[in-house]
């Protein structure tokens, strides 16, 4: 009888879990998950993070110093979903560069994985950082419900540190370019 329960839980909640890291393409509405909406105030958080392999320290409200900052989270480093968004991010990381907007990608993962994944993945253009606790991630309301990892929600934070743009979906399509058209719109608007 356990046996039988336990495969059938793991049938069920594998696959379910497999399509939220974004591994079999499912693809949750806008309103299935949670986060902080436009024209809130986003929360400062300071971070360990890697660029190309190498440890360094990121603080929100120091970034923004320098422009808006697009803010990434993602559920698990190396799974397909992750590593598709995390290549589109890596090569429009420039244009975002040349709008003034710094990238970062938050997850879960430990700064070990990140550090292999910043390089492998991200190429080595941007920054990811380790929100091992996931107070990064329950401050911006990013969070899987009942999982200990980050839900795919990007922002757009204003030099002010307010959110001008958000973009949720568990599939990895659609949030470089929606944050990128948001940056784009910011710097016309002269922030």
């Amino acid at each position: 009888m356990i046996t039988r329960a336990s495969s059938f839980l793991s049938h069920v909640f594998r696959p379910l879990l497999w399509a939220l890291l974004g591994g079999a393409g499912l693809v949750a509405t806008n309103q299935a998950l949670a986060a902080l909406n436009e024209g809130d105030k986003a929360p400062d958080f300071s971070v360990e993070a890697t660029v190309g392999g190498e440890a360094l320290h990121f603080h929100l409200a120091e970034a923004l110093k320098s422009g808006p900052v697009v803010l990434y989270f993602y559920p698990k480093a190396f799974t397909k979903g992750c590593t598709i968004e995390a290549h589109e991010f890596a090569e429009a990381t420039p244009k975002f560069k040349a709008l003034g907007a710094t990238v970062i990608g938050i997850s879960t993962d430990d700064i070990a994985t990140l550090k292999k994944f910043s390089v492998e993945a991200c190429r080595s253009q941007f920054a990811v950082a380790a929100d091992t606790d996931g107070q990064v991630t329950k401050a911006f309301d990013a969070g899987i419900p009942m999982m200990s990892m980050s839900s795919r929600i990007s922002y757009l934070i204003t030099p002010d540190a307010h959110i001008a743009a958000v973009y949720k979906s568990m599939s990895p399509e659609g949030h470089v370019d929606t944050m990128m058209k948001a940056a784009a719109q910011l710097k016309a608007a002269g922030h």
